[in-house]
């Protein structure tokens, strides 16, 4: 029987807690999962992508060496809790305001590019799968890398 427990987490009656991605925050987790992702064969930046800037609205690349893998957890995490969706939304996401000097600053995507790629390796790892007409979606393998990761960090925080 699955009831609510007092910490408004979800508990089966033999007393075992089910931590999801909605129980922890969100920045430990991203960085809980970037470090699983260092470790997948499939998950490689490009050369590229030392030098890129995410989107019009940055002014400089990312100055983090291992930026790719953190998107790409990013990536994962938010096409858990929002559903599928494609490049352009995904973009939409990740976007930010240009700075247009003395005219008002206006809303802009991100690069398309970098999470049509990062979603490509993560489909290529068995972690999302192609829905039609919605774009990307999570896999149950993806589910689970997310929720064992969340368990893990909710454990670091009890601890």
């Amino acid at each position: 029987m699955y009831t609510k427990g007092p910490s408004g987490l979800g508990v089966i009656e033999r007393g075992i807690t089910m931590v999801t991605v909605y129980d922890v925050p969100a920045e430990k987790l991203i960085l809980k999962v970037a470090e699983k992702l260092k470790t997948v064969d499939a998950i490689q930046p490009p050369e590229w992508a030392e030098f890129v800037k995410t989107g019009r609205h940055t002014e400089k690349a990312p100055t983090q060496e291992d930026w790719w893998y953190t998107r790409s957890a990013a990536i994962l995490r938010k096409l858990y809790v929002k559903g599928p969706m494609g490049s352009s939304r995904l973009a939409a996401e990740y976007g930010g305001y240009a700075d247009k000097g003395a005219m008002p600053n206006k809303a802009c995507k991100g690069s398309r590019n970098i999470a049509r790629k990062c979603m490509m390796q993560l489909e290529k790892a068995g972690y999302l799968v192609s829905i039609e007409k919605q774009g990307r979606g999570i896999s149950p393998s993806g589910m689970s890398l997310l929720d064992n990761s969340a368990k893990e960090v909710y454990d670091e925080m009890k601890a």
